[in-house]
């Protein structure tokens, strides 16, 4: 992140806070695998077909994820790939800190 403009530092910070939301991050894992349709994200998530399209769009004005309407109905995919890369990195890292932190409360955890 050497010598970015402020303006290029915010549309990172804006990158990062698209990403931060479960629901958000639910949905983009249910489209790693394929294109889904709202319909289709509801129902797969749990969540309301009004609150998948509000995420979506929100998505989408960040560019991480892409429309195509086909006939009736508007499909959803990743933009860009490699954001599981960086999804797969966090989780990743989270999951050591987790066992980390889970083996040193077993040290001291009484008998």
């Amino acid at each position: 992140m050497k010598d970015l403009s402020a303006k290029a530092l915010d549309q990172i910070a804006a990158y990062f806070q698209a990403l931060s939301e479960p629901t958000r991050l639910k949905i983009l894992n249910l489209l790693r695998d394929a294109e889904h349709n709202v319909g289709e994200l509801a129902q797969l998530s749990g969540y309301s077909a009004a609150n998948v399209s509000r995420h979506l769009s929100f998505l989408a004005q960040h560019g991480i994820v892409a429309r195509e309407s086909r006939g009736a109905s508007v499909f959803y995919k990743v933009s860009d790939p490699s954001i599981y890369a960086l999804c797969d990195l966090v989780c990743a890292n989270i999951a050591r800190q987790y066992e980390q932190s889970s083996s040193d409360r077993a040290m001291f955890t009484p008998l």
